[in-house]
């Protein structure tokens, strides 16, 4: 008997719904909530934690689910450090050298140790592939030899990118990734890693030896809120977009010459590089078109000479009024007759189509020089009409994008 009524306590009721699962929910402190940075972990080289943001003398709280490191973190800090240690997919030795007077990016690939198995008999076979980012397609791709059954290749092969300005330099990423080459099914991926070329020096060898890691995948949806998943999907729908209106299809040497003499431009055509492959065995058969832009009397259309299934053509032909000896080989070479004054105003346009028997000929790639162009492209133009009788040779990336001009003149 209690209580001031004499009657018995009554037995304690159910638990309300609500305040069941505020229990069951929430036990325990309420914990902060994270910040975007907290997905984005950021190590300095000595590893003080004071250093890394998380205040003096105190370690970072831990997160339930740890997030893996993103892209652009598993690609810059590719070459930062170099390893001799075994991973679970491996690791890759190799040197690069820039040379801007050749405009080319020398890759030695020297060896792979301890590369995954990817075969029934605990071997694979392995070989090397070359990607520049972005733009990466048919037209970039560079690959090595496969060595067979070995999980310790060695190559020491020499991969060639011809082409490759300065501005490329500081703006684009090599990947290097190591497949397995399967006859009967598709090749397997293994592993790889990512250099942004602005890291190397001009003229200077810098060496690999890094470990190979998986194919960057989307974050998973554990680690990220739905905020954050939706700003990856856009970012990713963003770069493809990005990817597709500047594809690249190759890249061409143009030189540039204003005769004061002759009161006209003169335009070169050397040769192209890493062209894309249009035809089904893998070649083209490329020729080179230019136009000078706006073009009344439609009169201002020059054509090389058809180079047969190859995607580095040169275009070193015997032409008349190219300036050497009869039967000398020159590149091609056209003239255009105008006043520097005039040439200002106009644009050059160049296009590299594939020739076709009985069809019409594929588009492979343009560009456009002019007041319009951009970087580079803006500073070859500029330096032909500001130092005229001087010839001037730059190399020109070449995209998908199709000048309106062009787009019915086969």
């Amino acid at each position: 008997m209690s209580g001031l009524g004499g009657g018995r306590d009554k037995p304690p009721g159910p638990v309300p719904l609500r305040e069941h699962m505020a229990i069951d929910v929430c036990p325990g402190p309420i914990r902060p909530i994270r910040q975007i940075s907290d997905y984005f972990p950021r190590r300095s080289l000595g590893g003080d934690p004071a250093q890394d943001g998380e205040g003096a003398g105190r370690p970072p709280a831990p997160l339930e689910t740890p997030p893996a490191p993103g892209p652009a973190e598993q690609g810059y800090d590719a070459d930062t450090y170099d390893s001799d240690d075994s991973t679970a997919l491996g690791t890759l030795e190799f040197d690069l050298l820039y040379d801007p007077d050749s405009c080319t990016l020398h890759c030695t690939v020297l060896r792979a140790k301890g590369l995954k198995p990817m075969d029934f008999n605990g071997l694979a076979d392995p070989y090397v592939k070359l990607h520049l980012l972005p733009g990466a397609c048919k037209a970039n791709k560079l690959k090595t030899q496969t060595q067979r059954n070995t999980l310790n290749p060695v190559w020491n092969e020499g991969l060639t990118y011809t082409g490759i300005t300065g501005e490329d330099m500081a703006r684009k990423t090599l990947r290097v990734s190591v497949c397995d080459e399967d006859k009967l099914t598709h090749n397997e991926f293994i592993g790889e890693t990512r250099v942004p070329l602005r890291r190397l020096k001009p003229a200077q060898k810098k060496h690999f030896n890094i470990c190979l890691e998986p194919q960057i995948p989307l974050a998973s949806p554990s680690s990220m809120s739905a905020a954050l998943r939706g700003i990856s999907c856009y970012l990713r729908e963003l770069e493809q977009a990005e990817q597709w209106e500047l594809e690249e299809r190759g890249r061409i040497l143009l030189a540039l010459t204003y005769s004061s003499e002759r009161r006209g431009l003169l335009v070169g055509i050397l040769r192209c590089a890493h062209l894309a492959a249009m035809d089904v065995n893998g070649y083209s058969d490329p020729y080179v078109k230019t136009y000078l832009r706006p073009d009344v009397e439609k009169k201002s259309k020059h054509k090389t000479s058809v180079k047969k299934k190859t995607l580095n053509p040169e275009y070193n032909e015997v032409l008349e009024g190219a300036g050497g000896a009869q039967g000398t080989p020159q590149f091609a070479e056209f003239f255009y007759e105008i006043d520097q004054a005039e040439l200002a105003q106009k644009s050059l346009e160049v296009t590299v189509w594939d020739y076709d028997i009985g069809k019409s000929n594929d588009f492979i790639g343009g560009m456009t020089l002019g007041p319009g162009s951009k970087g580079e492209g803006l500073q070859h133009w500029l330096r032909c009409l500001q130092s005229p009788d001087r010839r001037w040779e730059h190399w020109h990336t070449l995209t998908n994008e199709l000048p309106e001009s062009s787009a019915f003149a086969p």
